[in-house]
């Protein structure tokens, strides 16, 4: 299979365009998961379209509501930096956060059978922070019961290739999921589209106010954005017993002048790079894939091709739950 074939495939199966099937496809050859050019049957047929589920617009509304709830008792900070996000933006990254984690639920469901219950409610973040799934159902038991094992699910957009977990997070749970998801920077616009937020209610005033014409209206609303069903990728995952501290392992690419890092497994100190650069004798700067760096000084870091994501490894951490 060809990267046009492979293009075509994805973007017929997940109803995205081919721009977007591309990205993801990149972004898998970036983070290790299509190993050579030679792997895009294997990885499309074998890995990507397996792992997916689609999230419709009903599903995105419960998401969407559950983040309201929390959103004004949110900090505003991104974890492990100082930049502020304002209310919308806090709202759009917890609603990406809740459809990761609803992604999974499907996963589970939709594979294996099992029922899951999600921590979506108010509540004191100690409650939240160790796991994203609160309750589990087997199709033998009659009621929920608390998980065995603490899942903690990490939710990046097409672009992402890289698991960090910053600070102490590693530790918080058993098992750490990463799932993509096609909710890009404009997913809560176009479902404000698709329930006509902006037809019925701003669009509505401009006229009112006659600030713009009907003309105007119409074009500026066929100019946003239209809603669709969201396509989620459940990438894999690491369990945190695999991993010690101060233990890692990584490989990169040298250029000119700089190294970049292609892959990391384990424990990441920002002490680290120097050590690299001395190793490798780089004259330059020691850089990470697509990201370059990471704000945080201590995570835990993986690229998306290290994590574990065959049946059989799902197999064994579910009947572990």
């Amino acid at each position: 299979m060809t990267k046009k074939e492979a293009i075509k495939l994805i973007s017929s199966e997940l109803s995205i365009n081919k721009e977007q099937a591309e990205k993801i496809i990149d972004k898998a050859l970036q983070g290790g998961e299509i190993k050579n050019i030679d792997d895009y049957a294997e990885w499309t047929k074998n890995r990507l379209l397996p792992n997916c589920v689609c999230i419709n617009k009903k599903e995105y509304s419960k998401m969407c509501i559950n983040a309201l709830k929390i959103v004004s008792a949110t900090a505003p900070t991104d974890y492990g930096s100082s930049r502020q996000r304002d209310f919308g933006q806090l709202w759009a990254d917890i609603i990406r956060g809740y459809l990761g984690e609803f992604a999974f639920k499907k996963f589970l469901k939709h594979n294996w059978y099992v029922a899951s219950q999600l921590g979506h409610g108010k509540g004191k973040l100690e409650k939240y922070l160790p796991q994203d799934i609160h309750g589990i159902k087997y199709m033998q038991d009659r009621k929920f019961r608390l998980p065995k094992l603490k899942v903690g699910i990490k939710t990046t957009k097409w672009n992402g290739i890289w698991l960090d977990l910053p600070g102490g997070q590693f530790h918080h749970s058993d098992i750490h999921v990463l799932v993509k998801t096609g909710a890009g920077r404009d997913h809560l616009f176009a479902f404000f589209k698709e329930i006509s937020v902006f037809k019925d209610k701003i669009l509505k005033r401009g006229l009112i106010e006659e600030v713009i014409t009907e003309k105007e209206a119409n074009t500026m609303f066929a100019s946003l954005p239209n809603f669709s069903p969201i396509p989620a990728y459940i990438c894999g995952f690491v369990l945190k017993s695999d991993y010690s501290a101060g233990k890692y392992s990584y490989k990169g690419k040298m250029g000119i002048k700089h190294y970049t890092i292609t892959s990391w497994e384990g424990e990441f100190k920002s002490k680290f790079l120097e050590q690299i650069k001395n190793k490798e004798a780089v004259p330059g700067n020691v850089k990470f894939q697509s990201i370059e760096s990471f704000s945080h000084e201590k995570m835990f870091l993986f690229n998306a091709g290290a994590l574990k994501w065959q049946k059989d490894d799902w197999e064994k951490v579910i009947s572990r739950l």
